[in-house]
């Protein structure tokens, strides 16, 4: 595997991390994407190895690890369990990240330390039933009322949402002021008027609990804004361009997988007294399937590189996200072409990374919307 922009801790990292999901992940990751299940038995684990505070500050509970080391334990998690990589991927990026990028002293000692280890799981509540793509249309409001915040909200599609002990909720503070007057409150599981709906029953993905959030009438502490009033958006565009890399690293370890199975079918089924990876046209395909999966891996690992050093990541982030998000859909259907009628059977791990792909093109942005904020910035010469 071609490694670029990865130093010799990273390909540590890389075998510690895959070391574990062979061991952990690998012997339930079929079962619990048939059950729908959440997998708490490797939770713990995971948390003492730092997975749930990748990047957060080691006095913290976290790994202080950068973003190229995130990227690749997302992408070997994924490579997996999507649903798993999906899970780390949403709380280390829109989650916990938005808390330690824009919270206060106080915030990071209230929260921190519970996310980063794993003993609190984080959701990012954005989407709501007829908001997507437009998230300046949201009407969740959180107004202020005798020194606290009355929150009302109907968020859905939450990522982790099943799980989540905390929750940021964009909603309005101020409903006359537009796009400017949107926030960011944190609310945690047990508030009274916090309530959990029903998990979603999704194609793919399955093993994560993604749930509808509700608030009705949630009364939350004045310190419990994250920012400054009227900073929503800003805040949610810093947490998405993070987790855009996140999403990408995510689909590229199911695309990465699902080559590797293409490849390994390829060498062992027999048609014609040859193995099938004999044939040209099984070439073509095993070919096309390769060059996918390293040129995502290189616009992934640029975006990453690109964070580290601190510079501006909005259209790496992009171009990474919406690159390796059509190449696993395109390679994951490639991989069940290969396995022909038996890679349409749940017998075979294809079929599940086929499902997973999918979604990857939807969330963190859909790739239309990538392409708009790639146009936007190339026309404006950035």
């Amino acid at each position: 595997m071609s490694e670029p922009f990865l130093n010799a801790k990273h390909r540590v990292l890389r075998r510690t991390v895959r070391a574990f999901c062979e061991q952990e992940l690998r012997p339930i990751a079929a079962e619990i994407d048939q059950e729908a299940r959440f997998p708490w038995e490797v939770m713990e684990k995971m948390g003492r190895l730092g997975y749930f505070g990748i990047q957060a500050p080691a006095e913290l509970g976290g790994a202080g690890l950068d973003s190229l080391s995130y990227a690749v334990t997302i992408e070997e998690i994924s490579r997996v369990s999507g649903s798993i990589g999906l899970c780390l991927s949403v709380h280390n990026s829109v989650a916990l990240y938005p808390i330690l990028a824009f919270g206060t002293p106080e915030q990071h000692q209230r929260w921190v330390p519970g996310l980063a280890t794993g003993k609190k799981i984080g959701a990012f509540c954005l989407t709501e039933p007829n908001v997507g793509s437009d998230a300046s249309a949201i009407t969740a409001t959180a107004l202020p009322e005798d020194g606290q915040w009355r929150v009302n909200a109907n968020k859905v599609f939450v990522t982790n949402g099943g799980i989540a002990d905390i929750c940021l909720i964009f909603a309005r503070t101020d409903p006359s002021a537009g796009r400017k007057g949107i926030s960011v409150v944190v609310a945690e599981r047990g508030t009274k008027g916090f309530v959990v709906g029903d998990l979603e029953d999704l194609c793919g993905m399955r093993a994560n609990p993604v749930s509808s959030i509700r608030l009705y009438d949630c009364m939350l502490p004045k310190e419990n804004l994250l920012g400054r009033t009227g900073q929503g958006l800003t805040i949610g565009l810093a947490a998405l361009d993070t987790g855009r890399i996140g999403i990408a690293a995510q689909a590229l370890g199911i695309a990465q997988a699902a080559l590797e199975e293409g490849v390994r079918y390829a060498n062992q089924r027999q048609q014609f007294g040859v193995p099938i990876g004999r044939h040209q046209a099984i070439q073509m395909m095993i070919a096309d399937m390769a060059t996918q999966v390293d040129a995502a891996r290189l616009l992934v690992y640029r975006a990453a590189a690109l964070k580290d050093q601190g510079e501006p990541v909005g259209k790496a982030a992009a171009q990474a996200k919406l690159f390796a998000a059509e190449a696993a859909c395109l390679v994951t259907d490639l991989a069940v072409q290969i396995h022909g009628g038996y890679g349409y059977s749940k017998a075979y791990a294809v079929e599940r990374y086929y499902r997973d792909a999918r979604v990857t093109r939807i969330y963190e942005g859909t790739s239309e919307v990538h392409r708009m904020v790639i146009a936007r910035e190339v026309l404006a010469g950035q």
